[in-house]
């Protein structure tokens, strides 16, 4: 099965449903076609802060959201990190079914 640009949008929309209605309408406003240039800035700024994830606060969790929030904007980025998803998600469940 191939992956495609549009399996990285139903996941983000996915995992947007699951968050709660005052960060989801946050995300749901943040993701709208008319904030192209806040979006990328802040994308921008959390790839920087994931780089000098050494530094308190700053940390590596900012780097894949950072990403995430610029591949609404850079459709070449959106079946990298569909596969990445779902190695991870692989990889997740295999850890789950020995731990188990």
């Amino acid at each position: 099965m191939a992956v495609t640009a549009e399996d990285w949008d139903a996941r983000v929309t996915r995992l947007s449903e699951k968050l709660p209605d005052r960060l989801r309408t946050g995300v749901d406003w943040l993701r709208e076609p008319s904030r192209l240039w806040l979006r990328v800035g802040a994308a921008l700024l959390l790839i920087l802060g994931g780089i000098f994830s050494i530094l308190p606060v700053l940390g590596l969790w900012m780097l894949p959201l950072g990403l995430a929030l610029l591949a609404q904007d850079v459709p070449g980025l959106k079946v990298p990190l569909e596969k990445a998803a779902r190695g991870i998600e692989r990889l997740w469940h295999r850890l789950r079914g020995r731990a188990g």
